[in-house]
């Protein structure tokens, strides 16, 4: 995807078809972006929030790598629709929930890509302040405004730019993030203490399930709802397994790497795992020399803010597919709005980063689960390029409302919604979740399986399962309109 004629400063394409012109290209390009968005050391601390769940080294490994490889291969399906189509993810969605029956997963959309890019920028300033603090500079309010208008400037300005100028960031995010994460894991690793490993006690199936689900919302179902927008720009000829392979290698890649390294790190000390759920970045400075540190403070904030520049490009299409019609500069502008909101409360306010996090994560993790059931099954059901025109026409083969697919999503997040709750607790006003679990003789809210997260397994079984029994007519329908 590097070889466009032109960079331009704005990119004035919105939620529209992209024209014959300017799709370039081949599947590889895909590798750049999904692997730069993460690279990020987040990943390392994903090792402790496994860990969490009271397994063992070789369970942690084995939902590591099976949780990332499998959540980015979803991302994987789902982009071989914008290859088809041309168009951001949830606009080629429509084809599944109808032109206005797609706002509902198109809010859904919008309101997960805002979180994560609140979430990644948050880490980002928290990351600046340990590392000043390391330092032996002030590390205080000044400090964290500074390296927060920072962030939000990177972030939003890219956002805004959009997509030549957001693919040319990451190729340079991808190979400096790259080349300091390893030299991080080398310095790292004298850390590792495999007695302490080794004496790690096995955990439940349902503690190894709930770790698994926490590490696939964490990747790839984090970004299921935007993996359509970057293939959107490839020829219709491209090859589709190219499509799938290079976004689900490029996702993968990384964060299957880094939280196994994580895991051994976490494991091997008592008082860094405990210090990830305050400040998940910042803690991985306690076992640095200090001349890494302003380095490490580069790979940190660059690898965080690579993956807050897909999301925020991403949420702004949301907010559009959702049908909110401003310019998509002025959506993504709007999103860094709330994005800073957000980030503030983290920084400021929270008692820590975690219990906000996981909260975020298994709540909009259901439903975003059911509608990634949906959304999948309907892409492997087609066999032909859509309607370009037609999604944007209610009374077009794709239709106004398809209830049967808002039915299961719906079902799906009523269902998983049940058979969540949260690791760390939950915020008071989440404490509904988990309703299902008595009534389904699982033990309750306090029982054995109280925090496998089940629920999001479910919605996305739901989705998935339920688009194959019922859709597989009314898409042969539209391919032969």
């Amino acid at each position: 995807m590097s070889t466009a004629p032109e960079v331009r400063a704005v990119e004035r394409q919105g939620i529209d078809v992209i024209a014959e012109s300017d799709r370039k290209g081949r599947p590889r390009g895909l590798f750049w972006p999904w692997f730069a968005a993460n690279v990020s050391v987040l990943g390392l601390s994903y090792g402790s929030f496994v860990l969490g769940f009271g397994i063992s080294l070789a369970q942690a490994t084995i939902v590591s790598v099976v949780g990332v490889a499998f959540s980015f291969l979803l991302c994987g399906i789902v982009a071989i629709a914008g290859k088809r189509g041309s168009a951001p993810t949830m606009v080629l969605s429509r084809a599944a929930f109808g032109v206005r029956g797609n706002r509902l997963p198109s809010f859904l959309s919008w309101v997960l890509t805002v979180g994560w890019e609140t979430a990644l920028a948050s880490l980002a300033v928290l990351a600046t302040s340990t590392v000043f603090r390391e330092l032996g500079w002030d590390d205080g309010v000044v400090t964290k405004l500074v390296a927060l208008v920072v962030v939000a400037a990177l972030v939003v300005g890219a956002g805004i730019a959009g997509f030549d100028v957001i693919m040319r960031l990451q190729t340079v995010i991808t190979v400096v993030t790259a080349v300091l994460t390893v030299v991080y894991v080398v310095l790292a690793v004298p850390s590792i203490d495999l007695g302490t490993l080794g004496a790690l006690p096995s955990g439940s199936a349902q503690n190894v399930l709930g770790a698994l689900v926490l590490v696939m919302t964490g990747f790839g179902l984090g970004w299921v709802n935007a993996a359509a927008d970057y293939s959107r720009y490839l020829p219709r000829t491209a090859s589709t397994g190219g499509v799938v392979w290079w976004t689900t290698f490029g996702g993968a890649l990384a964060p299957a790497v880094l939280v196994v390294v994580g895991v051994l790190l976490a494991g091997s000390s008592k008082d860094l795992n405990s210090a990830i759920g305050a400040d998940p970045i910042g803690a991985l400075t306690t076992i640095l020399p200090v001349w890494f540190l302003v380095p490490f403070a580069l790979v940190a904030i660059l690898g965080l803010v690579g993956g807050a520049v897909l999301d925020i490009y991403s949420s702004g299409l949301a907010l559009l597919s959702a049908g909110v019609r401003i310019p998509r500069p002025v959506a993504a502008g709007v999103d860094g709005v709330f994005m800073v909101a957000g980030a503030v409360y983290v920084v400021f306010f929270a008692k820590d980063f975690i219990s906000p996090f996981q909260a975020f994560l298994v709540t909009l993790g259901v439903p975003i689960a059911a509608w990634a059931g949906v959304f999948v099954a309907d892409v492997l059901l087609r066999r032909r390029a859509y309607a370009d025109a037609e999604l944007d026409d209610v009374r077009g083969r794709y239709g106004d409302v398809r209830w049967a697919a808002i039915g299961l999503v719906v079902l799906g997040t009523v269902l998983g919604w049940g058979l969540v709750t949260n690791t760390y607790g939950v915020p008071a006003w989440l404490n509904w979740q988990g309703y299902l679990l008595e009534p389904f003789g699982l033990g309750g809210r306090q029982g054995a399986w109280a925090y496998a997260n089940l629920g999001v397994l479910v919605a996305l079984v739901v989705g998935f399962v339920g688009t194959l029994l019922t859709a597989r007519g009314s898409v042969r329908r539209q391919e032969q309109a």
